[in-house]
């Protein structure tokens, strides 16, 4: 898949069969709707497309306003979108920064300036609920109307008669119903990245620990989880890991008080070495949770708590629930 911030790059196709969204988490419904992308992307020779925004425009608006509650919970970093779009099968991918500027076009600009000019677009897929432009003062029935522009709607995606939708995973994970999210999302939920030097503290806590940043205040999910990490050996690796801002340790420390995933393996392959994680690629997926970040008074407290969570891990995996496969 090509990946291009903007739409003013050569390597841009001059056609294309768009869909348009936030595509937070890449869910079941967006799964849906990506393969019938596809299908009418081949149908007329064009490449399909996926246009999406960075920051998400609610972020936006939250930060122009100084309303933070504004801005939704993350499902997905921007590289786990990519990658989700990817596996989909999207043939380029256009990240549009969502800027002032983006926020003012008119939909008329909009469908000129981003979709016609920009972009090429011959096909445009959209969802039931789909809003464009300033104040969302466009809607599906202004692309409708667009000359030259074929314009489709998919319908809501259900499961189990549940509306799948950013916002129901979102619910989920935030509510650590972690099977809940697996359902809508397809695939446990996860989290993938390098890895990063820290504090290094996890080595005086005998709990050496595999550090990824989420790269954004405001993640979907938090707590102590269950996991198994991906891209360290040839199996899948088990493990407890810390989604958040480590209440317990110093907010002026390395990492300046921003949101990790902190993954402890239960049982670290030799042939790694110390130093055997750092820089590496991983896929962390959260399966279970234990419970929400705690403060604990003093590292030997946090050093027994994290030995319960160990030992809450290994119970899980003993009992050989059906996600762990």
């Amino acid at each position: 898949m090509k990946i291009f911030r903007g739409f003013h790059h050569p390597g841009i196709a001059p056609a294309c069969a768009l869909t348009i969204g936030n595509f937070d988490g890449v869910h079941r419904g967006h799964q849906a709707m990506l393969a019938l992308l596809r299908s009418e992307a081949a149908q007329r020779g064009v490449p399909s497309c996926v246009l999406t925004f960075e920051p998400h425009p609610r972020d936006f608006f939250a930060e122009q306003t100084r309303n933070p509650a504004l801005a939704p919970a993350r499902v997905g970093t921007l590289r786990d979108k990519l990658a989700e779009l990817a596996r989909c099968g999207v043939d380029q991918t256009v990240v549009l920064p969502f800027d002032a500027r983006l926020a003012s076009l008119s939909p008329q600009a909009f469908i000129q300036e981003v979709l016609q000019n920009g972009l090429g677009a011959r096909y445009v897929l959209v969802g039931d609920d789909f809003r464009f432009g300033a104040k969302r003062a466009g809607d599906y029935a202004m692309l409708d109307a667009t000359p030259g522009l074929d314009v489709a709607r998919m319908n809501s995606y259900e499961v189990h008669g549940l509306r799948v939708s950013s916002s129901a995973v979102r619910e989920a994970l935030g509510q650590g119903r972690m099977q809940d999210a697996a359902r809508l999302l397809g695939h446990p939920y996860h989290v993938s990245g390098h890895v990063l030097h820290g504090r290094k503290l996890g080595r005086e806590l005998d709990c050496r620990t595999l550090n990824l940043r989420f790269a954004h205040w405001k993640p979907a999910a938090s707590g102590i989880f269950v996991v198994q990490v991906h891209g360290l050996a040839d199996q899948s690796l088990q493990g407890v890991a810390n989604l958040g801002v480590r209440p317990s340790l110093d907010p002026n420390d390395v990492n300046g008080g921003r949101v990790l995933l902190e993954t402890h393996c239960l049982d670290w392959p030799a042939h790694l070495g110390a130093e055997g994680g750092y820089g590496k690629i991983i896929k962390v997926e959260l399966l279970h949770k234990l419970h929400d970040e705690l403060k604990y008074d003093g590292l030997d407290a946090l050093k027994d708590g994290i030995a319960r969570d160990c030992q809450a891990a290994r119970a899980y995996f003993a009992s050989a629930h059906p996600l762990t496969t």
